[in-house]
């Protein structure tokens, strides 16, 4: 590569640094109302950059107005260790096999390249069940294009309900969330990890693309991104991972309108998958009769 196209690159690299900052993202929002309570539905990415600050001011005006803040997990969850403890406890295989077993060749073969791109010895992954090593495989190739999990959407709100001294709850234990994970049947699993292992190329631009939408806040590109692509392709996996909670949380989020004090209002934040398409929680909550708009 030549001097004068290396600093071409850095010279747009830059631009488009400046310019990610000076734009916040146009955020997944949307207001349920009933007679005299509102909950504000926003859509979270779990891992985002430095970039992505400052948060639109409609975001932040939600979050001012709202009593209490909910998550998919509390806030004590999310920024403590035990989780993870857990998480790594039930992923530690105790039926004698290895990893390499419970795997078609071809996916092992695909972890073993992956391992050899980024220097990670795979075989000290032969104790553990495939939907742990689907999880760590995107967590790594997502750290790889700068993205941290410490900067995600719903972090950020539970650090800051945190130091205002709002009420903060999860919709779902630690414990719950790891079921949801280790108890996927074995082909569940492998989907996950196959997914997680698509080439190099794809992934970066897969990621490259929903981040941009989600910045953007195209919920229809995002949708057909995530949502409607796992549902064709992987309709079990899509059912246990995405449907089945946003029904799970519909009763809790119906409480919080309908069981709160009068003009008790709530931010939601949640990953946005979980708000769209005719399953998501927005839908679901408009056929329940509630008003609701996207701001």
């Amino acid at each position: 590569m030549s001097i004068k196209t290396l600093a071409g690159g850095l010279l747009l690299a830059l631009l488009a640094a400046g310019c990610a900052r000076a734009e916040a993202p146009q955020p997944l929002l949307w207001k349920v109302s009933d007679a005299d309570n509102s909950l504000y539905l926003l859509g979270s990415f779990h891992l985002l950059r430095p970039a992505d600050y400052p948060l639109d001011p409609r975001t932040d005006l939600a979050f001012e107005d709202a009593e209490r803040v909910v998550f998919e997990l509390s806030p004590e969850d999310m920024a403590g260790t035990a989780v993870g403890q857990l998480m790594l406890q039930a992923a530690t295989r105790a039926d004698g096999r290895r990893l390499q077993d419970t795997l078609p060749p071809a996916t092992w073969a695909s972890l073993e390249a992956w391992g050899g791109r980024r220097g990670i010895d795979v075989a000290r992954l032969q104790d553990f069940e495939a939907w742990y090593v689907s999880l760590l495989v995107s967590l790594t190739e997502m750290r790889q294009q700068g993205l941290d999990p410490t900067l995600g959407l719903d972090r950020h709100f539970g650090r800051r309900a945190t130091e205002a001294g709002k009420p903060a709850e999860g919709l779902e234990t630690g414990a719950q969330q790891i079921e949801l994970f280790d108890g996927m049947d074995e082909a569940q699993q492998v989907q996950a990890l196959e997914e997680a292992l698509q080439s190099p190329e794809e992934l970066e631009r897969n990621v490259r693309e929903l981040h941009a939408l989600w910045r953007a806040g195209d919920g229809a590109g995002l949708y057909a991104g995530t949502a409607a692509r796992m549902r064709e392709q992987y309709p079990a996996l899509y059912e246990r991972v995405n449907v089945q909670r946003n029904r799970a949380w519909l009763h809790r989020l119906k409480g919080l309108l309908d069981e709160g004090g009068h003009d008790e209002d709530a931010l939601v934040v949640v990953g946005a998958l979980h708000l769209l398409g005719d399953e998501g929680v927005v839908e679901l909550l408009r056929a329940e009769g509630y008003t609701v708009e996207r701001l």
